[in-house]
């Protein structure tokens, strides 16, 4: 494969399905107090929320370092790749972007190109995996690039919380401050369509919010996927469209940490 593709575990991606399509997974470090982990390496999402339940302050995420992405782009044009294209969390949300950018700066020499999904969790991996199915199928740099930015610019998130008080106590809350207050009663629906949380609307029960989420799905939207904080009504979400969803996975430690458990998300582009 010429073009090989980079992320970061932002994507979510399950290591059997980046082993598959051949691509690179970077990824964030999560820290509980003074315990450090490598997310998916030292980490899986059902460990990490086992330990945020068990732990009262809000766990800590911290950005690759720009030395790991260029470890990975190096070992990448070893094995015989002509182009690397790395497609990371929305810019808006981490510094993972920048890392990946600084690490790119210093082989200038070669084919490095980094591209902002301005998403995140589902909607980046989805990104990602139709960028690497391409590459797979012999796309070459440019195409690569411009579906993975075609795809970018037209790539819904949405979500539903049970709870705000993760992205409060992250500092992640964006436009979404208006939502605060008395939420007791309130389950948040967010969007991270632009790349950073915008309020969406807001649902007196659960089961109101899993219906408000579903109805944002228009008719004729593709490459759908769902992602969920180990939420045990996923499936009576999933029974809420008859819609062809491609995936359904966890949303790992880098976005549950802000989203909480509980939290289900929708992607699609339209």
């Amino acid at each position: 494969m010429a073009v090989r593709i980079v992320t970061d575990s932002g994507s979510d991606l399950s290591p059997e399905l980046a082993n598959e399509l051949g691509i690179s997974v970077v990824p964030l470090s999560i820290r509980f107090g003074n315990d450090e982990y490598t997310d998916r390496v030292q980490l899986t999402p059902e460990q990490f929320y086992a330990e945020m339940a068990n732990n009262e302050e809000l766990p800590e995420t911290a950005a690759p370092a720009p030395g790991a992405f260029l470890e990975v782009f190096n070992q990448l044009f070893a094995d015989g790749a002509s182009d690397i294209v790395c497609i990371n969390l929305s810019f808006a949300l981490s510094a993972t972007f920048q890392a990946a950018q600084t690490a790119a700066d210093q082989i200038p020499d070669a084919s490095v190109t980094i591209v902002d999904s301005k998403s995140a969790t589902v909607g980046q991996g989805t990104i990602v995996r139709k960028a690497a199915e391409a590459a797979r199928e012999g796309a070459d740099r440019d195409a690569v690039i411009a579906l993975a930015e075609d795809l970018a610019d037209r790539m819904h998130v949405l979500g539903v919380l049970d709870t705000l008080d993760n992205l409060k106590k992250g500092g992640r809350i964006g436009n979404a401050q208006a939502m605060l207050g008395s939420m007791l009663s309130i389950k948040p629906c967010i969007d991270l369509s632009t790349g950073s949380v915008e309020e969406a609307g807001r649902q007196r029960t659960r089961k109101k919010a899993l219906a408000w989420l579903a109805d944002q799905l228009p008719a004729g939207a593709t490459n759908i996927a769902v992602g969920h904080g180990m939420a045990t009504d996923v499936d009576k979400f999933l029974s809420l469209t008859d819609a062809e969803i491609e995936t359904v996975s966890l949303i790992g430690p880098v976005v549950g940490t802000h989203g909480g458990p509980g939290v289900i998300g929708l992607a699609y582009t339209d």
